[in-house]
């Protein structure tokens, strides 16, 4: 029985993370400036996103932990490792858009260089909502898929990380949750090792500098997973020299907004970064979401349209480049 709930509930947080709106027979949606019931438009130079079969988004509440293989030996952890700084329950919604950078971050940027990651590399981590059909793929497909607008002062931080931008990570798929991305249940198996975990494996392939850790959404259903999780994957991209890029989320399917003030939490306790993506959308229509309080508004990115700028997504994907940029800019400053 057990089994058999995990399978129904699949299909709830399919629907929740990743479908897009059905459309009446003849219905026409404008690829620029989408109606507030749509939120994927019939024709975009962004391929949209298909459905694939549900996937259990639930794993073992212990999966095994996996390290890389093929990776220079971990540095210890430091004192610096262990969480301090607390934030105040609604505190999250006051705290800025784009992250202010700490020393701890710079730290996090030289442990990746001594293990040898890419500095122009990041992956992203969750679910639909961070595969590139969603999620910063037109910055690697050329100017043509996106305008920045007076946001050019972008163009160099798009260039850095191209190859980046539209890869598929291997730890973003349909459904994934907190604990998805820890279970090697789930893992590809074409190119990620035996009882290797999402998470290890994209980090293994890949080598980021990097990783944007969009995840929430779809642990609705099993809370209390939630944070011991996210912590788990914080401490293990700290180890691994992987800076961690935490974000908050649109939906409150929680109802009482404690996911946020979680991922808030933990970005204030282990002093890395937090985009804060739910206060940029806060001025949209609906705040950014559809009539169903779940999926975001589609829009393409083109930062110089007022009227596209009222869509959840190219908000997201704007807000995303802005903290890239804030990080990039940051760790490799010249003392």
């Amino acid at each position: 029985m057990k089994v058999l709930s995990t399978i129904l509930w699949v299909g709830v947080i399919f629907l929740v993370a990743c479908s897009g709106p059905t459309l009446a027979d003849g219905e026409q949606v404008n690829t620029v400036s989408v109606s507030q019931s749509s939120a994927v438009p019939s024709a975009s130079p962004t391929p949209e996103p298909t459905n694939p079969p549900a996937e259990p988004t639930a794993s073992p509440t212990e999966p095994e932990p996996v390290m890389l293989t093929d990776t220079p030996v971990l540095l210890e952890p430091t004192a610096t490792d262990q969480p301090t700084a607390t934030l105040a329950p609604d505190g999250w919604k006051q705290l800025p858009v784009v992250p202010i950078v700490s020393e701890r971050v710079k730290d996090i940027y030289w442990r990746g260089v001594a293990l040898g990651n890419n500095p122009q590399a990041f992956s992203k981590i969750g679910d639909c909502g961070s595969t590139p059909a969603w999620f910063l793929g037109d910055f690697d497909r050329g100017p043509r898929f996106y305008s920045l607008g007076e946001h050019i002062f972008l163009e160099p931080v798009i260039q850095e990380f191209q190859g980046s931008y539209a890869r598929t990570s291997l730890a973003a798929k349909s459904g994934f949750n907190a604990s998805s991305i820890l279970s090697p249940f789930w893992a590809d198996a074409k190119q990620c090792l035996a009882n290797e975990t999402p998470l290890a494996c994209e980090y293994r392939v890949h080598r980021p500098m990097y990783a944007f850790i969009m995840l929430g959404t779809n642990d609705v259903f099993h809370p209390d997973e939630f944070e011991p999780q996210m912590r788990k994957i914080i401490e293990y991209s700290i180890e691994n020299g992987v800076i961690p890029i935490l974000s908050t989320k649109l939906d409150n399917l929680e109802k009482d907004e404690s996911i946020n003030a979680t991922i808030a939490r933990l970005a204030r306790e282990y002093d890395i970064p937090l985009l804060n993506y739910w206060l940029a959308a806060q001025p949209l229509p609906n705040h950014g979401l559809q009539g169903d309080g779940a999926h975001i508004t589609y829009g393409q990115n083109r930062f110089d349209d007022p009227q596209v700028m009222e869509k959840g997504w190219p908000v997201r994907n704007l807000t995303a480049l802005q903290a890239l940029d804030a990080v990039w800019k940051a760790v490799t400053a010249s003392p």
